[in-house]
């Protein structure tokens, strides 16, 4: 029986109707192959309490994203949450439009921030 239709991968968002419950151990997303009987697929996974677990009796599983052994793993639905890329693709702009090559205007003020350096301290060619 199938009844993991509603799930969904914590990592990549793909759905994970094909995989029967409970998962094994291994499961892997068919998308992304992420492990997915991890914490962050439980319903008892909460990074805001201590070892990010609210099950009093689950042995600490320290790295959250990789496949455990934990006998009250329940996998929840809506575990994916996409990243929010607007600011890192807002820097990558920034540093894109600092440091580009090719513009005359840039090349220009290149060559003459360059030619009055060489004034001030001396062109190594020249001296010679």
């Amino acid at each position: 029986m199938n009844v993991s239709a509603e799930l969904e991968c914590w990592k990549c968002g793909a759905s994970l109707a094909s995989i029967l419950l409970p998962f094994r151990r291994l499961e892997v997303c068919p998308e992304c192959d992420a492990e997915v009987h991890v914490c962050r697929m439980c319903e008892f996974y909460d990074p805001s309490v201590v070892e990010a677990c609210v099950e009093d009796n689950a042995e600490e599983v320290r790295d959250k994203e990789r496949a455990n052994f934990c006998d009250y793993f329940k996998p929840i639905p809506d575990t994916y949450q996409a990243r929010d890329s607007s600011a890192a693709q807002a820097a990558r702009t920034e540093l894109d439009t600092l440091f580009s090559r090719g513009s005359s205007a840039e090349t220009s003020k290149s060559t003459s921030t360059r030619r009055e350096l060489d004034e001030l301290f001396g062109d190594s060619d020249d001296s010679g």
